[in-house]
């Protein structure tokens, strides 16, 4: 019996929606898309075209893992940001919007010839910057060699692979030279809220890339005890943040001679991103 893209999308809607609420209807059209091999927004006008059966057998496979609570973003390998395409994995996190406010504030006034990226996971901070910035050249740094291949996938996919050197390093530990521009989107959940956070995350997202225990502020007492080493005279540091620490992490920062910061706020007008200058040589 043939089925049309329609009828396999109401039926995944049906196994969706008492598990997943409200998303489930993008999830299920994003997925439904991916099996047809088409973009989401093409699918509304082939609803009623049939659909082979190793679509629907691919379809229902992916339909059980968004069941399992697997993002979407790693079912079907890629997550949109900042207009382009980065490969997802387990071994990364998967890219947020909430990021995409870090990159805006950075290229709105600062034009980095090069950049230190501590914790790339995907590299979709780093690379993003360099497919804006052409003339500009960026070492991405993780503990994680999977991450790094991930994040290696993705500059040979945005055609910079040129102009980016991958290091495996506990943050600065095999970093030389001085940068422009220090970024990261370090590890920052607490140990309390890990068991707060859906389960999208907390399960399928990689630990280490979430928190660093305790009460989430180590990668900024480590970035910000060593970041005046690696930083040119002039050079700027842009950081992710929770949106309830911008006081402790300005704390911790000045305490290391970062006089200057600034705090940027979300599309949600939540605290998201902290903003230091190299500290005035006297």
């Amino acid at each position: 019996m043939t089925q049309t893209a329609q009828e396999l999308l109401s039926w995944g809607l049906d196994q969706l929606t008492p598990v997943l609420g409200d998303t489930a209807r993008t999830d299920a059209r994003s997925l439904l898309a991916h099996a047809i091999g088409i973009e989401r927004g093409m699918l509304s006008i082939q609803m009623l075209d049939s659909v082979g059966s190793d679509v629907i057998e691919q379809y229902k496979k992916m339909l059980a893992q968004r069941l399992q609570r697997q993002p979407v973003s790693q079912i079907i390998g890629v997550r949109e940001f900042w207009g382009r395409r980065f490969i997802v994995t387990p071994d990364v996190l998967d890219p947020r919007p909430d990021t995409e406010t870090l990159i805006e504030e950075i290229l709105k006034e600062h034009a980095p010839k090069t950049i230190l990226d501590l914790g790339t996971g995907s590299g979709c901070i780093l690379l993003t910057l360099l497919s804006e910035l052409p003339e500009a050249t960026g070492v991405a740094v993780d503990l994680s060699q999977d991450a790094l291949d991930v994040a290696n996938d993705n500059a040979n996919a945005l055609d910079v692979k040129d102009r980016v050197k991958f290091v495996q390093s506990d943050w600065f530990q095999n970093i030389d030279g001085q940068f422009d521009l220090i970024v990261s989107n370090p590890p920052y959940i607490t140990a309390t809220a890990m068991d707060e956070i859906e389960p999208e995350v907390r399960d399928w997202e990689p630990r280490m890339a979430l928190t660093p225990e305790g009460d989430g502020l180590d990668a900024y007492r480590i970035i910000a005890s060593k970041a005046e080493t690696y930083l040119s005279r002039n050079g700027h540091i842009f950081l992710e943040i929770g949106w309830d620490q911008a006081a402790a992490v300005m704390d911790i920062f000045k305490a290391k001679g970062f006089e200057n910061g600034r705090c940027i706020q979300d599309l949600a007008n939540k605290d998201r991103v902290l903003h230091f200058c190299a500290p005035k040589i006297a």
